[in-house]
C-alpha cells in the first residue's frame, strides 16, 4: 500500500487530524470516495483475528486491582497449571484501550512464562469500549498524572501478587510505549521495561532510570524515531542499561498482527524474541 496512504491513517489515529479530514484526504489519495471506503477495512483492526493464544495454554481471567481513584480492570494472565512464583509484567496498550490483540499479547507473556497483566486505562470510563475510534476520545481524556499512578499501582499489585517474584517489567506499544518509557523514569524498582515505537522520555528525566531498556522502532516511523537521538544519547551520558533497535522498512505497529497495512512478520517476531529474552535474563 502507498506509504502516504499510511502515514496519513497514523495521523489520523494519533489525532493529528479529524475523521472527517482524514476521510478527505483519503479519497484525494484514493482517487474516489468509494475507493477510500474499499481501502478502510484493510487499514483498521480486524479483532476476528485477534486470538493466537488458545485458552487451553495458559490461564486467564478478567479481574480488578485498586488503582489511585477506585479499581482498575485488566485482563490476568500465568502459564497454565502454574503453582511457582515467576517474573511478572505489566502490559501496556495502545492508544485505544484493551483490545483483543492487547489481550492476546498479554496471554503471549504468558505462555512465555510469566504472570501479566493487561491494564485496561480507560477503568475510570467504564473501560474500553468496542468502537475503537471512541476509544481514542477517551484516551485523550484521562488525567495524565492519575493515569502514571494507576500504571504504578498496576506494578506494585504485582509485586506482591502471590505468584509473583517481587521482580517486574513492563512492555507497551505506541501510546503504551511511550508509558513503558514514563515507568521507567517513575519506578525506581522496575527491572525491565520494552518500549515498542513509543514516545521517548525527556532527557532530564533519564538519570532516574534503574530498569534495563530495550527500544524498538519501525525504520518508516518518522514522528516517533525524530525523538531518537536525543534519548541515546542522554541514555549513553548517563550509562543506562539499554538495547535499541531500528527495523527497516516497516511502520509503526508492526507488532499489531490485526493491522495488515501495517504488520511485519518478521520484524515483529525478532522484536518478540527479544522482548521475552530481556524479560527472562530480569525478571527469572
Amino acid at each position: 500500500m502507498d506509504q502516504k496512504i499510511i502515514n496519513l491513517y497514523d495521523s489520523y489515529t494519533h489525532s493529528q487530524i479529524s475523521r472527517k479530514d482524514f476521510m478527505k484526504k483519503l479519497a484525494i489519495l484514493t482517487g474516489s470516495t468509494a475507493l477510500a471506503l474499499t481501502i478502510l477495512p484493510s487499514l483498521e483492526s480486524n479483532y476476528a483475528s485477534a486470538a493466537t493464544v488458545k485458552d487451553s495454554e495458559v490461564f486467564s481471567e478478567e479481574i480488578t486491582f485498586p488503582g489511585i481513584e477506585g479499581d482498575m480492570k485488566g485482563l490476568f494472565a500465568m502459564p497454565k497449571g502454574n503453582k511457582k512464583k515467576l517474573g511478572t509484567v505489566v502490559v501496556i496498550h495502545e492508544n485505544r484501550g484493551l483490545t483483543p490483540h492487547i489481550k492476546d499479547v498479554t496471554k503471549r507473556v504468558a505462555l512465555a512464562g510469566f504472570v501479566a497483566l493487561g491494564v485496561d486505562a480507560l477503568s475510570p470510563f467504564g473501560g474500553t469500549p468496542e468502537d475503537e475510534n471512541k476509544g481514542r476520545e477517551l484516551i485523550g481524556k484521562l488525567d495524565a498524572d492519575k493515569n502514571l499512578q494507576n500504571y504504578l499501582k498496576a506494578l506494585d499489585f504485582l509485586r506482591t501478587h502471590k505468584y509473583g517474584n517481587g521482580k517486574t517489567g513492563c512492555v507497551g506499544f505506541c501510546w503504551g510505549g511511550a508509558m513503558a518509557n514514563k515507568l521507567a523514569v517513575n519506578d525506581p524498582q522496575l527491572n525491565a521495561a520494552v518500549a515498542y515505537y513509543g514516545s521517548q522520555a525527556k532527557a532530564e528525566d533519564v538519570p532516574k532510570i534503574k530498569a534495563s531498556l530495550l527500544l524498538q522502532y519501525g525504520g518508516l516511523d518518522e514522528r516517533i524515531n525524530a525523538g531518537i537521538p536525543a534519548y541515546e544519547e542522554a541514555l549513553k551520558a548517563n550509562h543506562i542499561d539499554y538495547q535499541l533497535y531500528i527495523y527497516e522498512g516497516v511502520n509503526h505497529a508492526f507488532n499489531n498482527d490485526t493491522a495488515p497495512t501495517r504488520y511485519n512478520e518478521a520484524a515483529a517476531k525478532l522484536a518478540w524474541q527479544r522482548t521475552i529474552d530481556l524479560f527472562k535474563k530480569k525478571l527469572g
